[in-house]
C-alpha cells in the first residue's frame, strides 16, 4: 500500500463559503453557524453531528433534540431545550452559554446570560486557563498564588477545562469569583488525538494487534472549541497491497459495523473519508456492513469511491475499482431509535458479481408479532467463477438492563444475542459460507455453539479486540468476527486482521470535542485465495489432489 497520501482540502477561511468547484460540503458538517469566537451554535438549524459537540450531548440526546425540534416547529428560546428528553435543567445550564436560537428571518435570540459569553467570544485576548502556568495565572486580577496552584493541580488531575464554568470545581473558587474573572480568561480545548493502530498491517490470528500510535498529539495542534475549522485530515502513507500472497491471487473480504449510520452521518465528510480510505488502503474488495439507519446511507460511500470529492480520496494512488452496493429491502433489526438495515459494498472490477440477496426471516416471533432475533442478510456472490455465500449478521451485544448511556432495554432486546434459526438452517445447506459481522460476543461464547457444530471456524480469537474509541483506542471487547465453513477455510491464506488505524477524523464529533471515530467498531478483514483451489477427489478409493481453477470445494462445508 503506497502513494503519498495528502491532507484534506483545507476548510474555507470563510465557513459560509462551502463551495469548491461546484462541490458543496454536506449540511451535516456546515460550520457556518458554529464560527469560533463569533457565534453560538444555532439549535434550530444545527444537525445531529453539530449538536454532539456540545458538552455532555451524546448521539441519543442530539437525536432527541432534532426530533423534538421538528415536532414543535423549532425552539423559540434556548430554555425550551430543557424539555427535551435527556437534557433537563442541569444539562441546559452547562450548554446554554454555547447556544442560541434564530427565527426564520435569521435574527438571533441568545440566552439571557449571553452578554457575558459575547465577551468571551471576542479575540480570546485573555488568559487560556488550559495552558497558563501558575505565574501567568497570578496576572489575573482576583487570583492568588494559592488559587493559581489549585487551578493547575485540578487541571493536572482531571484534564483540560471544558468550559469556564468548570473553574467552580476548583477548591476555593465559587461562582462569585468566577463572575469577577471571567472576562480575563478563556478556554481553548485541544484536539482529541487521531487514533491510529496497525496501519492496516496484516497480523496472524495468533497474535495481538500492534500497539496504538497517534498521528497527531494534542500537544502538536490545538483545536478551536467550536469545530475543526482550521484542521486538516492527515493520513499515514501506506503501501498499496500487491493483491497476491505466495505468488497466488488473493481477495480481501471484510465486515464493519458502522453504528447507526444514517444518510446524515454518511454525509459528514470525516465519516465518509474514514470509510472510503479504510477500504482503499486495506485493499478491501467485498464489505459486509451492519447497523445502517436507513437504506440510502451506503450509497454515499459508493458514490464517493466512484466519484471522489474529498481530497484524500481524490489523491489515492492505488487502484480505485468500480463499486456497487446493495442494502436489505427490509429491516434486519430494530433498535431503540428505529429500524436497522444491513448491506454489502463490493468492487465489481475485481470480478465480483452479486447473484442474489435476501433477508432471512425467522419463523419465531413473540406474542406481539415482532421478531425477537435480529435477521441476517444473505447474499450469493460470484468471485470470478466461484460462488461464495455471505451471511451478514448483527447480533445484539450482551448487555445489562441499564446501559452506560442510561438507556433502559426491554427483556426482548437483552435476549437477542443468539443466532436465528434462519441462519442455522443456511449453515446446514450451503457449502462455501462466510458468516460475518457483529456477534456481540467473543468466538468462544456458548451462544455461538451452532457455528461450531457445523464445523465453522472463527478467524479472530477471543483475545483480539474489535471495539475502539478515542478514550480506549486499543479496545477491550471482541464483538465482531468472520466465521468460515471448512470449504472456505481451505482457501484462507491465514491472514486476518483488525483495522485500528485511520479510524478518526477531525471532522467527526467526539461528544464535546472533535476528532472522533467513525464507529466504535473496527473493520475485520480476511484474505482468501482466488486463483487456484485444491479439491480432493476420490479415484478408485484413493485420495488424489488435483487443481481446479476458481472453484470452491463442493464436497464439504
Amino acid at each position: 500500500m503506497g502513494g503519498n497520501l495528502g491532507c484534506h482540502r483545507s476548510i474555507p477561511k470563510d465557513p459560509t463559503d462551502l463551495c469548491h468547484g461546484k462541490r458543496k460540503f454536506s449540511a451535516a458538517c456546515n460550520f457556518s453557524n458554529i464560527l469560533v469566537n463569533q457565534e453560538r451554535l444555532n439549535i434550530n438549524t444545527a444537525t445531529e453531528e453539530e449538536l454532539m459537540t456540545l458538552p455532555g450531548v451524546s448521539r441519543t440526546v442530539a437525536r432527541n433534540m432534532v426530533e423534538y425540534r421538528e415536532r414543535i416547529g423549532g425552539f423559540r428560546k434556548v430554555e425550551d431545550l430543557a424539555l427535551v428528553t435527556g437534557v433537563g435543567a442541569t444539562k441546559l445550564e452547562a450548554i446554554k452559554l454555547e447556544i442560541c436560537v434564530s427565527s426564520r428571518s435569521g435574527s438571533s435570540q441568545h440566552s439571557p446570560s449571553s452578554i457575558r459569553r459575547d465577551q468571551e467570544h471576542l479575540a480570546c485576548s485573555g488568559m487560556n486557563i488550559n495552558t497558563a502556568t501558575p505565574a501567568q495565572l497570578l496576572s489575573i486580577r482576583g487570583i492568588t498564588e494559592k488559587l493559581a496552584r489549585n487551578i493547575v493541580e485540578y487541571r493536572t488531575q482531571h484534564g483540560p477545562f471544558r468550559t469556564i464554568e468548570d473553574l467552580v470545581k476548583v477548591p476555593q473558587i465559587n461562582s462569585s469569583l468566577l463572575d469577577k474573572i471571567r472576562f480575563q480568561i478563556f478556554v481553548q480545548r485541544s484536539r482529541t488525538p487521531s487514533t491510529n493502530t496497525n496501519g492496516g498491517l496484516t497480523v496472524s490470528t495468533k497474535s495481538q494487534p500492534s500497539p496504538t500510535s497517534f498521528s497527531l498529539s494534542s500537544d502538536e495542534l490545538d483545536l478551536p472549541p467550536g469545530g475543526p475549522t482550521q484542521m486538516v485530515s492527515v493520513r499515514q502513507n501506506v503501501e498499496v497491497p500487491a493483491g497476491r500472497r505466495d505468488g497466488r491471487a488473493v481477495i480481501r473480504v471484510a465486515a464493519w459495523d458502522l453504528q447507526r449510520c444514517s444518510s446524515d452521518k454518511a454525509n459528514n465528510p470525516g465519516v465518509r473519508e474514514v470509510v472510503c480510505m479504510t477500504i482503499l488502503e486495506n485493499d478491501i474488495k467485498l464489505l459486509a456492513v451492519q447497523d445502517l439507519a436507513d437504506q440510502e446511507a451506503l450509497d454515499k460511500f459508493c458514490t464517493e469511491l466512484n466519484q471522489p470529492s474529498l481530497s484524500n480520496v481524490c489523491k489515492w494512488k492505488g487502484p480505485r475499482g468500480l463499486w456497487k452496493c446493495a442494502t436489505s429491502e427490509k429491516p434486519t433489526g430494530q433498535s431503540c431509535t428505529g429500524p436497522e438495515f444491513s448491506g454489502f459494498l463490493w468492487d465489481s472490477s475485481a470480478a465480483i458479481q452479486l447473484k442474489d440477496a435476501m433477508v432471512l426471516d425467522d419463523a419465531n416471533a413473540n406474542s406481539n408479532g415482532s421478531h425477537t432475533q435480529p435477521k441476517a442478510y444473505l447474499a450469493h456472490f460470484f468471485i470470478r467463477s466461484s460462488e461464495l455465500t455471505m451471511v451478514n449478521v448483527h447480533m445484539k451485544a450482551t448487555s445489562s438492563p441499564r446501559e452506560p448511556d442510561g438507556q433502559n432495554h426491554s427483556a426482548d432486546e437483552l435476549k437477542t444475542h443468539t443466532l436465528s434459526a434462519g441462519v442455522q438452517e443456511i449453515l446446514k445447506g450451503e457449502k462455501a459460507v462466510l458468516v460475518l459481522g457483529g456477534f456481540g460476543l467473543p468466538s468462544d461464547s456458548t451462544e455461538l455453539e451452532p457455528l461450531r457444530r457445523e464445523k465453522m471456524s472463527a478467524f479472530l480469537p477471543p483475545s483480539v479486540y474489535t471495539n475502539i474509541s478515542t478514550r480506549a483506542p486499543q479496545g477491550s471487547l471482541c464483538l465482531d468476527n468472520i466465521w468460515a465453513s471448512r470449504a472456505v477455510k481451505k482457501i484462507y491464506t491465514g491472514h486476518c486482521f483488525v483495522v485500528r488505524e485511520g479510524l478518526t477524523n477531525p471532522w467527526i464529533p467526539d461528544n464535546w470535542s472533535w476528532g472522533g471515530v467513525a464507529s466504535e467498531h473496527c473493520p475485520v478483514v480476511a484474505e482468501l485465495y482466488t486463483v487456484a483451489m485444491v479439491k480432493e477427489l476420490l479415484h478408485n478409493g484413493t485420495s488424489i489432489a488435483t487443481v481446479e481453477s476458481h472453484v470452491f470445494p463442493k464436497h464439504e462445508r
